[in-house]
């Protein structure tokens, strides 16, 4: 298994969730969390293309962070709870986390958010073909509207 891929938030450096999963299938995308108990801290499913979720048949609530393109976050719901439904049109990735995730960890709209590959000592590395599928370079991004 290679290095895990993480979502970095890019006005304050930190990490958001350091275990992802990426959903960029049809199968894996309709799949999503279902069948689950729970989302482990630290953990996020990063759904591409997306832009509405639902939480029918989950059993338990989820933050949910709508980010356009270029990573920027257009929208946030938190504590999505079961047989609930959100979208945001300007979505182009959906990041579902646990709910919680998006206070703890200080995430607000306009904030860009990036996929970064992390090394065995868990440091931060330059972002890799396999992440660029879901995010654009942050080098070649321009600035987030209301950031």
């Amino acid at each position: 298994m290679g290095n895990p891929i993480q979502i970095v938030n890019e006005r304050t450096s930190a990490v958001v969730a350091s275990a992802v999963e990426l959903a960029d299938t049809r199968a894996a995308r309709n799949r999503g969390l279902l069948g689950r108990d729970r989302l482990e801290p630290g953990s996020a499913l990063v759904i591409s293309p997306c832009l509405a979720v639902h939480t029918a048949f989950m059993r338990f609530a989820i933050d949910v962070v709508f980010v356009d393109r270029n990573g920027c976050v257009v929208r946030m719901v938190r504590h999505l709870t079961p047989w609930r439904m959100a979208a945001a049109w300007r979505a182009r990735r959906v990041i579902e986390l646990p709910a919680g995730e998006l206070h703890a960890r200080d995430v607000r709209v306009g904030d860009r958010l990036y996929l970064a590959m992390a090394d065995a000592d868990g440091r931060l590395s330059a972002s890799s073909p396999a992440v660029e599928v879901s995010f654009r370079s942050t080098a070649s991004k321009p600035a987030c509207s209301g950031s």
